[in-house]
């Protein structure tokens, strides 16, 4: 019998994105890269529980929820969350951040200085600068003068950031060019918190980070694992949780890692049978993809 698997997710390392298994194993994912497993037959999708903690009653979870957790867990999990001001007290130093994840879709956000620009990474920001750096709740009033005075909001459904992938500029000026133009108009706001300290614009570019350069446009996108499906895929680019997977005749189709979370796993063969993705995939919006319906192929 094969062994059985189960993800926590993807993680950007220094070394690139990687997927993450319990017990801490890590799998390290390159360009070009077979990525292929299957879900246990007769498989049930379990909570994946909170703060490091499982979930007491394995409550089943919907397939299409990235979250994985139910009611229970995931209130446990937000009431630590500094998203949600939980902590007030963190004493660790904040960034304000402004990133970009295609035309028109720029955001205002806050990560600690000792993650760097992980948090970008696995939000899929195309291009970012920092705005300041101080003590947490100095950053978090930034952040909401910044939402207001700027209008842009603090969070970006990744629907949304895919649609735009296919569609970005060329160059890394352009790229940079929104949030460029929003720094400028933040750094002469009045209002800042007087103990956060303003940073000049560098814009960080991940387009060559993700492998989007050049990357084959994807068409659909999977929208959630079934008991008995397979997927398979040569890894073309990744983004955020999102891993761009060529599947021979149904071109590049994105798989979001948190929908592997709370599923038993197991490894499959690259071709012939047992090969060939099996779950259920619908069209990209923006993707172009035409015939793809949101069922099994």
């Amino acid at each position: 019998m094969a062994q059985m698997w189960r993800c926590s997710g993807l993680r950007w390392a220094a070394g690139g994105p990687e997927l993450v298994w319990s017990g801490g194993r890590a799998s390290a994912l390159t360009w070009g890269k077979r990525v292929a497993f299957g879900v246990v037959e007769g498989g049930v999708r379990t909570c994946v529980g909170a703060r490091g903690h499982a979930c007491p009653g394995r409550a089943a979870v919907p397939g299409r929820s990235t979250g994985a957790r139910c009611g229970e867990c995931a209130r446990l999990d937000r009431a630590h969350s500094v998203a949600a001001d939980a902590v007030p007290d963190d004493p660790r130093p904040y960034h304000v951040y402004l990133a970009w994840f295609g035309p028109g879709m720029a955001k205002v956000g806050i990560t600690a200085v000792e993650r760097g620009s992980a948090r970008l990474l696995e939000q899929g920001a195309v291009c970012f600068s920092w705005l300041g750096a101080g003590p947490l709740m100095a950053a978090r009033r930034a952040e909401e003068l910044l939402r207001a005075a700027l209008r842009v909001p603090d969070r970006i459904p990744y629907a949304e950031k895919r649609a735009v992938r296919a569609v970005l500029p060329g160059t890394e000026a352009e790229r940079a060019a929104e949030i460029e133009e929003l720094h400028g108009r933040a750094v002469t706001l009045g209002g800042w918190p007087e103990s956060l300290a303003r940073e000049p614009f560098r814009a960080v570019d991940h387009v060559r980070a993700f492998g989007l350069e050049g990357a084959p446009r994807a068409v659909g996108e999977v929208s959630e694992l079934v008991a008995g499906g397979v997927v398979s895929g040569e890894l073309v680019a990744a983004a955020g949780p999102d891993l761009h997977l060529a599947t021979g005749g149904r071109g590049v189709v994105v798989l979001d890692t948190r929908l592997m979370t709370g599923w038993e796993l197991v490894p499959v063969g690259g071709g012939g049978a047992g090969g060939e993705t099996s779950v259920p995939v619908r069209e990209l919006k923006g993707g172009g993809g035409g015939g793809l319906q949101d069922g099994l192929f």
